[in-house]
């Protein structure tokens, strides 16, 4: 609409609604920041619909509801340490069973020019009482629309480690397709590719009992013996487990016929890792490839070492990113 169309009624109704949310949007932030620009407004709203001419979101969309999605941003997303003056966006994503924390605290030892935030699925710490997700095209959605308001105004790249590697997957290409939003790198940690005819055969339910289910985590490494020793312990995590075994069992991706991302993408793995064919993760790109082999097992990253490797790695490639699309 041009905005010699707009009649001055129009205008004052949208500039009051925009008004409306800052006002509310402040309120909600009071406390945790001093000042909130007006296109920080703007870029949470693109959750929830699109934007008119005078910046205001369709008349239909309640602010009330903008309050909901900032909401909905802070309970998928753990960012321990933020880093205002940043100039990227870390997204991580955790393995089968793992909450947020682990990643989160990367923000405090990664470099000043990247803010870390990391994924917490339901049925996780502040999430516990939420139901486990079992289809990852929902999952993909819920963290794409908490993203939003996140990676609206800088460069951001994904990291996922096993299972979080399909969940970023499938999120950036939620973002790609829906909002023309991709990440600047594709980090992938020790996942078989998805369309892989190597990838991990998961057991049915009734063959997972806890003890088998103890067995596979020590296959996969990084797993303490005194966790699965923990009859107890083992107990109250096995539901939660169980819940992302049961994702894994629902995804299928086929082979892509061409790429369907254009990031570069870099793949990490353990050298006793399980993990396969990662070769064959360049198949969904048209950017660039490469594979780091580091020393261990399926959890290799929580070495001191590796875990510096990766985050220097990181670094040096959004950097030279940077540069180069500049």
């Amino acid at each position: 609409m041009a905005s010699s169309d707009v009649k001055p009624k129009s205008i004052s109704r949208a500039k009051k609604w925009s008004e409306e949310i800052e006002n509310l949007y402040r309120f909600q932030q009071a406390g945790y920041r001093d000042e909130i620009e007006y296109k920080q407004v703007k870029q949470v709203s693109v959750v929830l619909g699109p934007i008119d001419h005078y910046g205001a979101a369709e008349s239909h969309l309640q602010p009330q509801l903008l309050l909901a999605a900032l909401g909905r941003n802070e309970k998928v997303l753990n960012c321990l340490y933020q880093k205002p003056d940043a100039i990227f966006k870390l997204i991580c994503f955790p393995w089968a069973g793992g909450g947020s924390i682990y990643f989160a605290k990367w923000g405090q030892n990664t470099h000043d020019l990247i803010e870390v935030h990391s994924v917490r699925l339901a049925g996780r710490e502040s999430r516990l009482e939420e139901p486990l997700a079992n289809d990852i095209y929902q999952v993909a959605e819920e963290v794409a629309c908490a993203l939003l308001p996140v990676i609206q105004d800088k460069p951001f790249a994904f990291f996922g480690h096993s299972m979080g590697s399909y969940v970023a997957f499938m999120t950036a290409l939620y973002l790609k397709e829906r909002h023309k939003l991709e990440p600047m790198h594709f980090f992938v940690s020790s996942t078989t590719p998805p369309h892989s005819e190597a990838r991990f055969r998961i057991p049915e339910d009734n063959d997972l009992s806890e003890e088998k289910i103890g067995r596979i985590l020590m296959d996969f490494g990084g797993t303490p013996k005194y966790f699965v020793d923990d009859k107890e312990l083992l107990h109250q995590y096995i539901p939660m487990l169980k819940g992302d075994i049961q994702l894994l069992r629902n995804y299928t991706y086929n082979t892509p016929s061409e790429a369907v991302l254009s990031c570069d993408l870099t793949c990490f793995l353990g050298s006793e890792d399980i993990s396969k064919d990662m070769e064959a993760w360049k198949d969904v790109t048209s950017g660039s490839f490469g594979i780091h082999v580091l020393p261990g097992d399926h959890f290799y990253l929580m070495e001191p070492a590796n875990e510096n490797f990766i985050k220097n790695y990181i670094t040096k490639c959004l950097e030279l990113s940077s540069i180069t699309n500049f």
